[in-house]
């Protein structure tokens, strides 16, 4: 038993791996010129194999995304259409993923940034403020997608005393902490009603571009949108120029079409833009859940149980 570590592991984990599976043997992989080298002969891949790698295998049987987002993966035609088995790690990102969405919202409904200007220069000027802060409570979040994250959202929203709607594109129950959970059809209703537009959803075919210019003429004058989940859902150029016409009050960014952002993108200096740099699940604790993830399935596979987080590999999530 091979298998090809690329990502995710810390040496300790690497020394707990090896100790608590002796006959299996653990490659570390880091560049793709040793991934294609070692996954030949491999009967499991640790991490986001390209095109090239993954044509290179001659044996591989899973495949382990150790992220939630398995777009990259999803690129791979020959690995979608294969009887390779896809998992991924959901579940530990979506805390803290929620928990930096709320400071978003907080830090543009509190003034966060002028806050801070004013401390730093010395300055008490309640005045400044009067009339200014926002309140939460009975104010409506719209969430694109009610997954992990967007059920940790929706949790965190309904604890501020706001209405929550969803959309999302599979028939779930309810949750108690949401008004009501739409599907695909109404998106443009749920732009109109949002103060709040919380973007959580993966990117999939079906999801690319989806809020584009048209639609995001449909925002609520004044709502704020957030996108925490993936770039390339929201069209960025009519995102700007909606942020600089004032339609779109604000917009929390961890997430972008192209990562890095171009040093040129006028988001960086724009007053009205949080930017956060993909940053928003890195805790330790997030580390070690998707580690945990990872080993626990190592234990299924051996054992010929079901995996943990299978996922579907035609609709990209």
């Amino acid at each position: 038993m091979k298998i090809v570590i690329a990502a995710l592991l810390s040496d300790p984990f690497l020394r707990e791996l090896r100790a608590e599976f002796p006959n299996v043997t653990f490659e570390e992989a880091p560049t793709p010129a040793v991934q294609k080298h070692h996954i030949r002969d491999a009967d499991v891949f640790l991490g986001w194999p390209s095109r090239e790698v993954f044509q290179a295998a001659e044996r591989l049987r899973w495949v382990h995304c150790p992220g939630t987002g398995i777009d990259p993966i999803a690129s791979v035609p020959e690995l979608i259409s294969s009887n390779v088995v896809l998992t991924n790690a959901r579940g530990p990102h979506a805390n803290p993923m929620a928990d930096h969405v709320f400071w978003m919202i907080l830090a543009f409904a509190h003034r966060d940034r002028e806050l801070w200007e004013d401390q730093r220069a010395h300055r008490w000027v309640p005045r400044k403020y009067d009339g200014r802060m926002m309140e939460l409570s009975g104010q409506t979040m719209g969430i694109l997608a009610l997954g992990d994250i967007g059920m940790a959202v929706a949790r965190r929203a309904h604890g501020f005393g706001m209405a929550v709607y969803a959309l999302d594109i599979r028939s779930i129950p309810t949750p108690p902490f949401v008004q009501e959970v739409w599907g695909p059809e109404r998106l443009d209703e749920l732009l109109t009603l949002s103060d709040w537009f919380v973007v959580t959803a993966p990117l999939t075919a079906k999801t690319k571009g989806l809020i584009d210019r048209r639609r995001i003429e449909y925002a609520k004058p004044g709502a704020h949108l957030i996108v925490i989940s993936r770039g390339g859902i929201v069209d960025e150029d009519a995102l700007i120029d909606a942020l600089r016409s004032g339609r779109i009050a604000g917009a929390g960014l961890d997430a972008m079409a192209c990562e890095p952002l171009p040093p040129d993108s006028p988001l960086w200096d724009m007053d009205n833009v949080i930017l956060t740099p993909h940053s928003s699940a890195l805790t330790p604790e997030m580390w070690e859940g998707r580690r945990q993830i990872f080993k626990e399935n190592l234990r299924r596979f051996l054992a010929n149980e079901p995996f943990l987080y299978v996922c579907d590999k035609q609709a990209g999530f």
